[in-house]
């Protein structure tokens, strides 16, 4: 059976004992404990905690990483993809993730959360679970939505939740 990988967005802001740390740290756990591997952009805050929580409970961390921005890699990815371009980053990061969690972040998160909504919606790539963490961005997507509707467009991609555990058991759910 082929390993499983949910790639995840988020800032990299957050340091350890941030709460969105914090959280990101949980959601690596949660999905190493069920047999599920991470993928992030690479480098450090939530892309740093949600490989932690994967890597030290058994699972593996790939970090697909860009040079222009001239940042620290995370120590606990199991494997860098170093790319040479935005656009090459996000391709990869769409490519690996059979699911895809979106947590806090600002306009670089916003536009993977965009990249793969676009992507699903207009048949670029297979529907895979898609899930929001956090009260931003589900206004961003329930505003979205009616425009979505409005346009006669597939709605209903993502699925948001204020508790990261239920990201967590949806993606999990949809994995197994």
């Amino acid at each position: 059976m082929k390993e499983k990988f949910v790639t995840v967005f988020g800032s990299s802001i957050p340091r350890p004992g941030d709460a969105e740390y914090e959280t990101a740290f949980q959601l690596g756990k949660r999905f190493a404990e069920n047999g599920i591997n991470v993928c992030s952009g690479g480098f450090q805050g939530i892309m740093d905690a949600v490989s932690k929580g994967a890597v030290e409970n058994g699972a593996k961390a790939i970090g697909v990483t860009l040079g222009l921005y001239n940042s620290i890699p995370s120590g606990y990815l199991t494997k860098e993809i170093r790319c040479n371009s935005l656009f090459e980053r996000l391709e990869k990061l769409l490519e690996i993730g059979d699911a895809f969690v979106v947590l806090q972040g600002g306009t670089g998160t916003l536009l993977e959360l965009s990249l793969v909504w676009e992507f699903m919606n207009k048949g670029l790539m297979n529907e895979k679970p898609f899930v929001c963490h956090n009260s931003m961005w589900k206004n961003i997507v329930e505003i979205m939505e009616k425009q979505i509707l409005k346009e006669k467009r597939k709605s209903g991609l993502i699925k948001c939740f204020d508790d990261v555990n239920d990201c967590a058991d949806f993606v999990i759910s949809k994995l197994r």
